[in-house]
């Protein structure tokens, strides 16, 4: 009988040469989870185990998705369209004459009625379409620190706001290209009693923001109340027709932390999109938010979009558990549901039909 060579390094990984020494084999460890012998459990799908999921996950799917579906076809939504790109419309004129250099305003008012009361808070939007947030040097062109209030960021911004960093080598604040092009478009809602006054409606500025944002992201530069000396040598960015400091007369909402600027900077992932303006608080139970009836849409036209072909609107809408009117998500929910329990009926239907010439066979080990 030959004689084993067996050495112990070797399920270590080390192969014995001459001379006495080893050298490290490429060879994994022989070890269970190495060469890949631990346990497993592989099932084995038969039709007793398939079919009943199929309609299970059709049963609990279809239900959900009509949930959804119906809840958010009871949320309301009317939506406006002010770009001005029809001649009929009444903010043609300012669509076709406004610029970034203006400095007179241009007021539009558009007439709109309500078929249907909104009895509970309204949420305001405007809208933008073909406004591409998303793209990459747009998304970089800020700087948080000069947004969190550092000082030192607030006279040096970073060169990824270039090249809205400075206006004539004074440091712009806030800098980059977000910040420049901020909607600046002003909103009034009236309302038209049947004797023909109009009626203002109250529209609430704060509270739009994340507070995420709110607590963390944005802050004023420094501890001085005084805005106008906190930003002193700075610039207004090159869009704007008034520095950060003159946002808002409440001092709770002025500067780095107005509402309207942080729902900006929060730049959105596709070019067809909406932001919260304000909010429409429910006066009593008694009455509806906005009874129906007949209303005006006073815009100060700031906003150009004729450049980037884009379109603007403003949306009234409720919210309800599930947040705002989106109907795919029940879509989807009632699409899959749907698709599986005709799938079980499928399969139930092939394996009544041919199952049973399998019933004598033994399965293999």
């Amino acid at each position: 009988m030959m004689a084993s060579s067996y050495n112990a390094k070797e399920e270590d990984g080390h192969v014995a040469v001459a001379g006495g020494g080893t050298i490290k084999n490429k060879k994994p460890d022989n070890t269970a989870f190495k060469q890949q012998r631990l346990p497993a459990w592989q099932p084995i799908l038969t039709a007793g185990t398939v079919l009943p999921a199929f309609f299970v996950i059709g049963l609990i799917f279809i239900p959900i998705g009509i949930g959804l579906y119906v809840t958010s076809n009871n949320i309301k939504e009317f939506e406006i369209d002010y770009t001005g790109t029809d001649i009929s419309s009444p903010c043609f004129n300012c669509s076709q004459s406004f610029s970034w250099n203006s400095t007179r305003p241009c007021i539009c008012v558009l007439p709109f009625t309500l078929e249907q009361p909104f009895e509970s808070k309204v949420y305001m939007y405007y809208g933008l379409s073909n406004f591409y947030q998303n793209h990459r040097r747009y998304v970089k062109s800020r700087d948080d620190s000069q947004l969190n209030g550092d000082i030192n960021s607030l006279k040096n911004p970073t060169k990824e706001c270039e090249p809205y960093a400075r206006n004539e080598k004074v440091p712009i604040a806030p800098c980059g290209a977000i910040a420049n092009s901020m909607f600046n478009d002003t909103l009034d809602l009236y309302y038209i009693d049947p004797n023909g006054t109009r009626i203002q409606i109250p529209l609430t500025k704060t509270g739009i923001a994340w507070q995420s944002d709110m607590n963390v992201k944005f802050r004023n530069p420094g501890s001085n109340t005084n805005l106008t000396a906190a930003f002193q040598g700075t610039s207004k960015p090159i869009n704007w027709h008034k520095p950060v400091y003159e946002l808002d007369t409440n001092p709770q909402n002025n500067g780095f932390i107005n509402e309207d600027f942080i729902v900006w900077m929060r730049t959105a992932a596709l070019p067809t999109f909406r932001k919260l303006y304000r909010i429409i608080d429910k006066k009593n139970h008694m009455t509806p938010t906005l009874p129906r009836g007949n209303y005006t849409l006073e815009v100060t036209y700031n906003y150009p979009v004729r450049s980037f072909e884009g379109k603007k609107r403003v949306i009234l809408s409720t919210i309800s558990w599930m947040g705002g009117k989106n109907p795919f998500l029940g879509i989807a929910y009632i699409t899959v549901g749907s698709v599986c329990f005709f799938l079980g009926v499928v399969l139930l239907i092939i394996h009544h039909k041919y199952g049973s010439r399998n019933n004598s066979a033994d399965i293999p080990n």
